[in-house]
């Protein structure tokens, strides 16, 4: 493999940092809050939380103010 796709310090393969989204969801049941999806698109993200069989999510903004708590059926 070339060097040029290998971090100098460990031999990991070089990924591209991912994309900054306007919206996050966390699952609200953990206490640690984990990041579940990001988009730009806020009602393709409540849609997701709302079709899911159980549990509570927070949606944020990319800032980090809560936009919405959403409980699954």
């Amino acid at each position: 493999m070339s060097r040029a796709f290998t971090k100098e310090d460990g031999g990991v393969r070089w990924e591209a940092p991912a994309e900054a989204r306007a919206y996050r969801l966390l699952w609200d049941g953990s206490g640690q809050n984990d990041v579940l999806r990001e988009s730009d698109d806020l009602l393709e993200l409540l849609k997701w939380a709302e079709a899911r069989a159980q549990g509570q999510f927070v949606v944020q903004s990319a800032e980090g103010a809560v936009l919405a708590r959403v409980q699954a059926a």
